[in-house]
């Protein structure tokens, strides 16, 4: 039996192989995860991948599962626990951001707008299938849905973050062509 192939970013560690082949790519239709998703994003920007999936079980106890409502609630105290909370990434606009991303989330939800449906929107509600060689920062796409959630008060949610979160999310299957998990 061959090697398994897999997108090269995915080979330099054993939680990045995990990741890419149980996660990245595969579809999620849960609007809460996917807010999660984003809000991971957006502690990624300036960093690498690798540094938010260790520290992801740490974020997940900080934000409290990342239950929008419970985030909604935190207040300056809980801005100042979260600065001092090592198990994630200690910036004071990240964390900010995800507390009024939060209430941006419930703020779509009382307008009888679905994070899910919103989100699997733009895509008609099937992945996009990537070429299979490149691998673009942001696209035409991505600014459209960055300037779709910014017009919703979300913040941290640039067109590179975007579209890294669509295809960590499976609304974009930019697996390498040779990759045992691209499904296009």
């Amino acid at each position: 039996m061959g090697e398994v192939m897999r997108c090269r970013w995915a080979n330099s560690d054993a939680l990045m192989q995990r990741y890419h082949d149980q996660e990245w790519g595969v579809p999620i239709r849960d609007s809460r995860l996917l807010w999660e998703m984003l809000m991971l994003e957006g502690f990624q920007a300036g960093l690498s991948w690798l540094t938010i999936l260790r520290r992801r079980e740490g974020f997940r106890a900080a934000f409290r599962d990342f239950d929008p409502v419970a985030v909604a609630g935190f207040g300056p105290e809980d801005v100042e626990r979260l600065m001092g909370d090592a198990g994630i990434i200690r910036a004071r606009a990240k964390i900010e951001a995800t507390i009024g991303n939060a209430r941006a989330y419930l703020a779509m939800q009382a307008a009888g707008e679905d994070f899910s449906a919103f989100a699997w929107g733009f895509v008609q509600g099937v992945p996009i299938v990537g070429d299979g060689v490149s691998l673009p920062a942001k696209t035409p796409l991505s600014e459209q849905v960055s300037a779709a959630l910014k017009k919703r008060g979300y913040k941290f949610v640039g067109p590179v973050i975007v579209y890294a979160w669509m295809q960590a999310v499976g609304l974009v299957d930019d697996h390498a062509r040779d990759c045992f998990c691209r499904r296009g």
